[in-house]
């Protein structure tokens, strides 16, 4: 069984970007997208003119946190052979009712991927008061390349 990490949300936060869960290279460091081909991080610092990016997870999150970003996965655990979302089973979700309860300013999410979105649409379906959206994933299993997914990406930042 595979454990995500805790949610880094604070009470500014708008917007919560949401993957389905941390990949082996995530688990392995304690930090969210630290594939170094994912293009999370590279998308983030581009859209929020923030480059170079850092190396330092927590000026990571300071980052999106700075910008009313949160960050979290829609499984609490599961079981998954590899980091592919396609070997999820078992899975248990993350208690959203909680979180949405105490940080109601929390206007949008921003789904890291299909699979997120199905997860999160199965279990909680649409929220209200709460815009969807669904993104590409960033993930180097995604082989759509980095501009088109910036391109895609920055219809939620505008």
């Amino acid at each position: 069984m595979i454990q995500s990490f805790p949610p880094f949300v604070n009470y500014q936060t708008e917007i919560l970007i949401l993957g389905t869960m941390p990949g082996i290279a995530s688990l392995d460091k304690q930090e969210y997208y630290a594939h170094q081909r994912n293009h999370f991080w590279k998308i983030m610092y581009t859209l929020l003119d923030n480059l170079p990016i850092s190396e330092i997870f927590e000026e990571k999150i300071q980052l999106l946190q700075a910008n009313k970003i949160g960050l979290w996965d829609v499984l609490e655990n599961c079981e998954r052979k590899g980091s592919l979302d396609i070997h999820i089973k078992n899975q248990k979700e993350n208690d959203f009712e909680t979180l949405f309860k105490e940080f109601n300013g929390i206007t949008t999410i921003i789904f890291n991927g299909k699979e997120s979105h199905k997860y999160f649409l199965k279990k909680f379906g649409q929220i209200e008061g709460i815009t969807y959206y669904v993104m590409p994933s960033t993930s180097p299993a995604n082989t759509m390349s980095f501009e088109n997914k910036l391109k895609i990406w920055s219809t939620c930042f505008k």
